[in-house]
């Protein structure tokens, strides 16, 4: 009884060393487990070579949006929550005047109003809504979200399109065309083919 006792010690303790010995192998081997959330994984470690190869474009500065030149108003969601959305007012709406918006470059502003007019009222204000969560806040701030989406994508210059790519996808639609006419054709006598001959 003693000696089954005694082995049955026994065996965590070799099992505990075993898992030791696997460790120290991990850690020589420089293979230790690491969640695919730890910082080194989200934030890589810059490398001196890295920036001299490829060096990195510069980053447009993010925009500063004044709360106090938005007006804010919440409403009943048609989203997600159950009752929830019964009760409290979850769905968000911003708006703004556009025209008057000098905190966006007045050339942006030209080319939200072009791009985005079936959001722009009567008064000319840019009305941004978002009800995709439960939350008020949350939904504010997707709404701010898409504000910064609208003036960055308005902000972009298009890219040009050099003589070769224009060259290439011109040449691309013309066989796509004979191609289209060639099996129309096929169809075509295939058609005539069956029709019965009274002669």
């Amino acid at each position: 009884m003693a000696a089954h006792t005694l082995r049955g010690l026994y065996r965590p303790r070799r099992a505990l060393g075993v898992l030791a010995a696997r460790c120290s192998q991990w850690a020589t081997a420089g293979t230790e487990y690491r969640s695919a959330h730890s910082l080194d994984k989200l934030y890589p470690p810059r490398r001196d070579g890295d920036t001299a190869s490829a060096p990195e474009e510069p980053q447009p500065a993010a925009l500063d949006i004044p709360m106090a030149r938005l007006t804010v108003s919440y409403s009943r969601s048609s989203g997600p929550g159950g009752q929830n959305v019964n009760k409290v007012n979850t769905k968000a709406e911003v708006r703004f005047h556009l025209a008057s918006a000098d905190w966006i470059p007045e050339a942006t502003r030209q080319k939200m109003a072009s791009m985005h007019r079936n959001k722009i009222n009567r008064a000319g204000e840019l009305i941004v809504s978002s009800e995709e969560s439960r939350y008020q806040m949350r939904n504010l701030a997707i709404c701010l979200e898409k504000i910064q989406t609208m003036v960055t994508e308005a902000t972009e210059k298009p890219k040009v399109v050099s003589k070769e790519t224009t060259q290439k996808l011109i040449e691309r639609v013309e066989k796509m065309n004979r191609e289209r006419l060639r099996q129309k054709k096929i169809h075509s006598n295939i058609k005539q083919s069956r029709k019965a001959d009274f002669d």
